[in-house]
């Protein structure tokens, strides 16, 4: 699987992200994760945004939880040219506390909750 592309300022997200897809797809094992020379078909895919919002804030108007928000798109093509997947604006989100976490731990959430949902659409369109 070729690495996502990063669209974003975001350093390092698309590596983030590309591993957490091969460890999902692993770990669900309906497709196997080989050689670009040995597959039946490739996952392509981008971030194409990546925003940290806040989220909640106390009575004071502080903020308490903020939102990272990470949007992709990607496709999934057989070998002969044929796209099966072409998935584009997939949004997810993590939230991490403002008083003892930082935005590693809402960036991570969010790539997780990719990673599971574009392993699940890939296999079911396959």
């Amino acid at each position: 699987m070729p690495q996502f592309e990063n669209r974003t300022v975001e350093y390092g997200i698309q590596e983030d992200l590309t591993a957490a897809v091969i460890d999902q797809l692993i770990a669900d094992n309906t497709l196997k994760v080989v050689a670009l020379a040995d597959a039946d078909a490739i996952l392509r895919g981008e971030v194409v945004d990546y925003k940290r919002i806040a989220y909640t804030y106390d009575k004071n108007d502080n903020v308490q939880e903020y939102k990272v928000n990470i949007t992709v798109s990607f496709a999934l093509e057989k070998k002969d040219g044929k796209i099966v997947l072409n998935r584009n604006g997939m949004l997810e989100y993590g939230i991490f506390s403002a008083s003892d976490e930082s935005e590693i731990e809402g960036k991570a959430r969010a790539v997780d909750k990719l990673a599971r949902d574009i392993v699940d659409e890939t296999t079911k369109s396959w």
